[in-house]
């Protein structure tokens, strides 16, 4: 089992969609509005749970993806052990919710208005957080007294955003141990792995730099029980090395960078945004009423335009503005017309849900149910 820990309590009862009426899509639905495909998400939930578990490895995927009640019940009734999130407003919704089992994957600092929350959170919840210097060790140990806080110390494992280097991170883990906080592991985010063809690469970098963090931490006499990482790109390779707990996000809905990387197929992508076309200038562009307040504005390296339009072959999504989505058609191998309805796939799915209310959530051509976006926003 790889040394991987056991599931806490916590867990939530998978609740149904929430009942709207059943409507056809096309004829009921605003534009532009992000539509969740429910087999295609529960599909991927329910394989990498399967993978992971087949590894020995614990799951807690990242919440900051879909940010919903209803996507992280049908993570732990897939067998999750808990939720991982990015902030303590993340963590307090969550947890308003039943959600009591929690990773804060991030070097937090409990700074103004911080301090008292995350006592009462750690209070009421299983709560772990990340950190990378002897300073925030101090100022969580003062924010939190008496209550129980665990602590992972982050490892940067060649992504270079936080995280201290593997020979540092026993320094980190003493200073935190010093003042009463449960050091429970180390942890990494192999972000290089979003660059083309470095998945594997990466992977094995955070193994090697969770491996090394972990030696040094258990040579100075400190419990490693987790070795946290992962991420969508990396998730499977993740699963060969000493991770014992892993923690995607963006593998529930997928999105257009993962089938850029070749992660999934179009097939494995559950999130959409249906979009109307509002205007055709010319032959060669049409216009859709969903930009970057809709889709998001990321547009890494490993992405052919501003989202994939699977539904029109050979256009390109070329600018985006704030509420107009810009169609190069030129190679397109279909004809539009204005008021036509059609798909766009985000790059990134994460901001494109953080911008959205409601996800609709359907079930071939009908709408089932509404999913409110209950984490949008909560960025402190």
């Amino acid at each position: 089992m790889k040394g991987a820990p056991s599931p806490a309590s916590g867990r939530v009862s998978r609740p149904p969609p929430r009942d709207h009426g059943e409507m056809p899509i096309q004829d009921d639905v605003p534009t532009p509005s992000l539509l969740v495909d429910v087999a295609r998400l529960e599909r991927n939930i329910t394989s990498m749970a399967e993978r992971a578990g087949a590894a020995g490895v614990v799951m807690r995927p990242h919440a900051k993806t879909h940010k919903t009640l209803e996507v992280a019940a049908r993570q732990l009734a897939a067998g999750a052990a808990g939720l991982t999130v990015a902030t303590l407003g993340e963590a307090e919704t969550f947890a308003d919710a039943g959600f009591l089992d929690l990773f804060i994957a991030y070097p937090f600092w409990p700074g103004t208005g911080k301090k008292q929350r995350l006592a009462a959170l750690a209070e009421r919840a299983r709560l772990r957080v990340g950190i990378d210097s002897a300073e925030a060790a101090v100022a969580l140990s003062e924010a939190v007294g008496t209550a129980r806080l665990e602590v992972l110390v982050e490892v940067d494992c060649g992504h270079h955003r936080s995280g201290v280097m593997p020979e540092a991170a026993a320094e980190v883990a003493l200073a935190a141990a010093r003042k009463g906080l449960t050091v429970t592991g180390v942890f990494t985010f192999p972000g290089h792995g979003y660059e083309p063809g470095m998945a594997a690469l990466a992977a094995k970098d955070e193994s090697d730099a969770l491996e090394h963090a972990a030696s040094r931490l258990a040579a100075a006499g400190h419990e490693v029980a987790v070795r946290s990482g992962g991420s969508t790109p990396t998730a499977l390779h993740s699963l060969q090395g000493v991770v014992n707990e892993l923690r995607p996000g963006i593998y529930v809905f997928n999105d257009a960078v993962q089938v850029f990387l070749g992660t999934c197929s179009l097939e494995q992508v559950a999130l959409s945004a249906l979009c109307t076309v509002v205007s055709i200038p010319s032959d060669e562009q049409a216009v859709l009423d969903a930009g970057s307040k809709v889709l998001g504005a990321d547009r890494p390296s490993s992405a052919r335009g501003y989202g994939l339009l699977p539904e029109l072959p050979g256009a390109e999504l070329s600018s985006l503005y704030e509420h107009h989505a810009v169609v190069n058609l030129k190679g397109a191998h279909r004809q539009l017309h204005v008021g036509d309805v059609l798909r766009v796939v985000p790059n990134h799915v994460c901001s494109a849900v953080n911008l959205a209310d409601e996800l609709m959530v359907t079930a071939g051509d009908t709408v089932v149910g509404r999913w409110r976006v209950v984490a949008r926003g909560k960025n402190n």
